[in-house]
């Protein structure tokens, strides 16, 4: 099973979710290298990517000409996003992705930048002229990620989906919320239906999709080609291909345990210090220890003890104790 984009074949087609603050370079290559039909990368600012705004550093690092790796533009200005994908194929994009489902407050507002993310999905007029200045600027797929809708009143991706595949874009993400539920609630993949049967493009289900059985589901009420991971994946950067494997029947992940485990974190926290920096290395990778510690079930005094650490020697040498009990070898 795998989806095409032009001359790009995605697969299999269970894809990592951009997340803002975690799915950054560092992570997206260890997912990457357990496998993953594409991972997505964080979502930057059209303007703040032509201007090197200080303090997108981190997301600059885009994974550009990375086989698998989609660079995820997002604005409010038809302008600004051409010249940032075309910036993006310029080094090396294989595939631009347009953020229409963001739901945060500071990307749909309308003060500052102005309303991008979901909020698009209250006009989809100014939408659409948006899509077609990056599908026009740029030969690489152009591929979209949305959300059903701005509200329960305004369930308006199957036209987005349809007037976005007339105007060029060759896959669609829809994340089973409308941008009011921002992350309550559970996702509707039987809503992805209605989406579905408006195009012919790839059309993706993404929302609470956690393991292979949610992923079954979302597949099953959504007749989607595909699957996105987001929240999932954290501390379990294996899952996506373990889900594949148990979707599929693609080769199944080496799940780390024991050793190997704390082996494969202790080089991710390396890998997120060298990137960031010690200093601000040292905040980044927080959070993905404690999602590491969650899944070991590390207990809560040495836990705390880690997270607290003010050096990365004192973080090393503490790791093989805390991780020394999972995770676990289990289906997906």
């Amino acid at each position: 099973m795998s989806i095409r984009l032009g001359n790009l074949t995605l697969e299999p087609p269970v894809f990592l979710a951009p997340l803002a603050g975690i799915t950054d370079l560092p992570f997206r290559n260890l997912v990457s290298r357990f496998g993953a039909g594409l991972v997505v990368s964080e979502m930057i600012a059209s303007q703040d990517l032509l201007n090197a705004k200080p303090g997108v550093r981190e997301k600059a690092e885009l994974g550009f000409g990375v086989e698998g790796t989609s660079v995820q533009i997002a604005g409010c200005e038809g302008h600004w996003m051409a010249e940032a994908a075309k910036m993006a194929e310029g080094n090396g994009a294989r595939i631009i992705d347009i953020n229409m489902g963001c739901p945060a407050k500071k990307v749909t507002s309308t003060s500052g930048a102005g309303a991008s993310g979901s909020a698009l999905l209250r006009d989809l007029d100014h939408a659409l002229t948006l899509i077609e200045a990056v599908v026009d600027a740029v030969d690489v797929p152009v591929t979209l990620k949305t959300r059903l809708g701005w509200d329960d009143n305004m369930l308006n991706a199957p036209e987005l989906a349809q007037r976005a595949e007339a105007a060029g874009i060759q896959m669609l993400t829809i994340h089973g919320r409308t941008r009011c539920q921002f992350y309550k609630g559970k996702a509707d993949w039987a809503a992805i239906a209605n989406v579905k049967d408006a195009v012919s493009i790839p059309v993706v289900a993404n929302g609470d999709i956690v393991d292979a059985k949610s992923a079954k589901a979302a597949l099953d009420q959504s007749g989607a080609d595909g699957v996105m991971m987001g929240r999932g994946v954290q501390g379990r950067p294996w899952l996506i291909a373990q889900v594949a494997s148990e979707l599929y029947g693609s080769e199944a992940p080496d799940v780390p345990e024991d050793q190997e485990f704390s082996d494969l974190v202790s080089e991710h926290y390396n890998e997120i210090l060298s990137f960031y920096g010690k200093d601000l290395g040292l905040r980044v990778a927080r959070k993905h220890l404690g999602w590491y510690m969650d899944v070991a079930g590390t207990a809560k005094p040495l836990r705390n003890e880690i997270l607290t650490a003010k050096t990365p020697e004192a973080v090393l040498q503490l790791l093989p104790m805390a991780l020394a009990h999972g995770p676990e070898r289990s289906a997906a």
